[in-house]
């Protein structure tokens, strides 16, 4: 009998559900699954082949009158299937993501066959989250149910236009036309409702302890979500920058006292970005984890780089209005035209010096400045052109668009000062690298006369010996050779001296050990330090392109500096361990971080080489490497594109500017769309 019941009452709830996805879905066919898409100079994209040319042109026209009424960009994605991510909020989102849409611009993505939806925004953008919440479900619902595909498109427009305009986004609903098949829809959800509770009643009468029959929903793969985790180190870490740069615009301008409760945010902020770069690299190193390591580590470095981000964003209002550049545009343009005339004046000094050192110095030795005066050059020239931007839009009473031009334009002066230093750096660092590696030749040809004349029994000494003195010759023509390389020779008589160290401790008394140990440390955290600048001032001015690896790596080179340096005078050893650790990971983040601008460069100029163009396209090219503009178009390069935003077409070719300020990385994540 209860057998018999069991069949009743699942084959009742099987008609019942059928009829309402009938109804609901409208007989949907089989779905073809579709990842994020690539968005184009088209605001439409219609992989689902819903719209006929002239519903393509004019959906594509309205979402271009929306743009220049309202200053935000809005494109609609039409697919059969949302998949990798397969919930409407992380498709639409990764795939604003990819095509690097900024604040001011939006995202609607519609699976035509899956029937849902979502209008992807930034939560740094002028439309709060519950304007586009409001905007999806009075709005862009309305028109999905009725398979009104141009009318979705449309009506988000005017959504966000009047968002923008003061109002909620939101629109009257005619509810006499729909009124009818909601109830009807209503009451077949709770028919099918009552019948699936009777079936579960029975089947907890029959088993009180046995488990429910609803399936949890699939989790996030691994793979999804350790590429959203990749995708937040390098937004939050370029807010962190960003923040910082602005902090630092902030304190020369105003002083110390009123920067001081935003340097507070910024520590936090900083701390928690630590503590995920801490993470990231416990998951890149090789140890190998378990899935639920993997899993549960990747969603912290999330959390964490969320509530970073939170930290800024508390402040960023309040540093606006400490800043107030659109009140005080006119001023803050005079100051940075004669900043920008200072970091121009010492252009011509940094290209004699990267001039002397490329006679001097091997080209390897000089990779991670090769193009900085040239990309300096392009920086500047990015910066004439904003500048003037900003003086016509303060001519036309366009203040807010002029303190946009006017935050892009200090970020360009301030990378152009960032790479001119770091070739005085360099250019300091193999100056002292030569004398270090001279000092160490001498001392290791004292350790050599002090090894030879030992006793060696069972032959171990002399392998020692043999390797040192090798790595000796070597080096002697890297240090003073025609073609030097002193920081490579350096780290190869480093490592030859701990090796004999090792050998002639025995016959060394502890303070001799000491003595000598301290010795080491000391060059060793200088080299340390120098690789960690230079790899710092390299992604800083490239971070349009660099993503989470080089990133990581550069995060934790710092921290083991700072231990070795807090192990330097109780625990001479560990802080040897610790420095050479960081010297290791600088290395790797330079490493890193060419290889993604050198992918960056290959995808922008087809390998041509991205810093041999020149005028007002690689000026541009220059700005997007930067991180300062983005070209909306590109998907290439490794780095994250959510601070900078924009479009890609130059200043007034359909592109935007949109710097990053003091705050967050901005979000996207808002719950939202769902199904029609």
């Amino acid at each position: 009998m209860r057998a018999r019941l069991w069949l009743a009452l699942t084959a009742a709830a099987a008609i019942v559900l059928g009829s309402a996805t009938a109804i609901v879905l409208g007989g949907a066919t089989a779905a073809i699954a579709t990842g994020p898409v690539a968005l184009s100079s088209s605001r439409v994209v219609d992989q689902s082949g819903v719209l006929s040319g002239a519903q393509v042109s004019e959906v594509d026209t309205r979402l271009r009158a929306l743009t220049a009424k309202s200053g935000v960009d809005l494109w609609v994605a039409y697919v059969p299937q949302f998949t990798d991510p397969s919930t409407p909020e992380d498709w639409a989102n990764q795939t604003a993501q990819n095509n690097g849409l900024g604040p001011h611009q939006y995202l609607l993505a519609i699976s035509t066959d899956g029937r849902q939806y979502y209008l992807s925004g930034s939560s740094a953008g002028p439309v709060t989250g519950d304007e586009l919440t409001t905007i999806e479900r009075e709005r862009v619902q309305p028109a999905l149910s009725a398979d009104n595909w141009v009318g979705a498109a449309t009506s988000a427009a005017d959504g966000l236009a009047d968002a923008i305009a003061g109002g909620t986004g939101g629109a009257g609903v005619d509810a006499a036309g729909i009124i009818t098949p909601i109830l009807l829809v209503i009451v077949v959800i709770a028919l099918a409702g009552l019948i699936i509770w009777i079936v579960m009643r029975s089947r907890r009468r029959r088993s009180p302890a046995g488990p429910g029959t609803e399936t949890p929903p699939a989790p996030v793969s691994i793979e999804d979500l350790t590429r959203r985790a990749s995708s937040a180190l390098v937004q939050t870490d370029d807010a962190v920058k960003t923040s910082e740069q602005e902090l630092g615009f902030a304190r020369a301008q105003f002083g110390d006292e009123a920067a001081r409760e935003f340097e507070s945010a910024l520590a936090s902020a900083k701390a928690q970005l630590d503590e995920a770069f801490a993470l990231r690299q416990k998951l890149d190193d090789e140890s190998p984890d378990s899935d639920d390591d993997t899993r549960a580590w990747n969603m912290r470095i999330i959390e964490l780089c969320e509530a970073a981000d939170a930290h800024l964003d508390e402040k960023a209002a309040a540093f606006d209005d400490l800043r107030k550049l659109e009140q005080n545009a006119p001023d803050a343009l005079a100051r940075l035209r004669e900043k920008k005339e200072s970091v121009a004046g010492a252009h011509d000094a940094a290209v004699a010096t990267l001039t002397g050192l490329t006679s001097a110095y091997d080209p390897l030795a000089l990779t991670a400045i090769a193009d900085n005066p040239e990309q300096a050059s392009q920086r500047l020239a990015f910066a004439d052109t904003l500048l003037d931007t900003a003086a016509a839009q303060i001519a036309a009473g366009n203040t807010s668009a002029a303190a946009v031009s006017i935050r892009a334009a200090e970020d360009a002066v301030a990378q152009a000062e960032m790479l001119h230093n770091a070739v005085a750096r360099m250019s300091a660092d193999l100056a002292q690298a030569e004398t270090d590696a001279a000092a160490l030749i001498a001392d290791l040809e004292t350790d050599l006369a002090a090894a030879t004349a030992l006793p060696d029994p069972d032959g171990r000494l002399a392998p020692v010996i043999a390797a040192t003195r090798a790595q000796v010759e070597a080096a002697r023509p890297l240090v003073t050779g025609p073609g030097k390389r002193p920081l490579f020779a350096r780290e190869g008589l480093d490592r030859a001296n701990a090796q004999i160290d090792a050998v002639l401790a025995g016959i060394r008394d502890e303070q001799e050990r000491a003595a000598r140990a301290s010795a080491q440390l000391g060059g060793l955290l200088a080299q340390a330090q120098g690789e960690i600048s230079a790899a710092e001032d390299f992604i800083s001015s490239r971070r349009g392109a660099v993503g989470a690896e080089a990133r990581t790596r550069l995060a934790e080179a710092g921290a083991s500096l700072v231990q070795a340096r807090q192990l330097q005078q109780n625990d001479p050893a560990q802080a040897l361990a610790a420095a050479q650790r960081a010297h290791e990971l600088a290395t790797q983040a330079m490493q890193a971080a060419q290889n993604d601008v050198g992918v960056f460069q290959s995808g922008m100029f087809g390998g041509s080489g991205g810093s041999q163009r020149t005028g007002s396209g690689g000026d541009m090219m220059g700005a997007i490497l930067g991180g300062i503009v983005l070209n909306s178009l590109l998907n290439g390069g490794g780095g994250s594109r959510s601070r900078s935003g924009g479009g890609f077409g130059g200043l007034g070719g359909g592109g935007s500017i949109s710097p990053g300020g003091f705050g967050g990385a901005g979000s996207r994540a808002r719950r939202g769309g769902g199904r029609f």
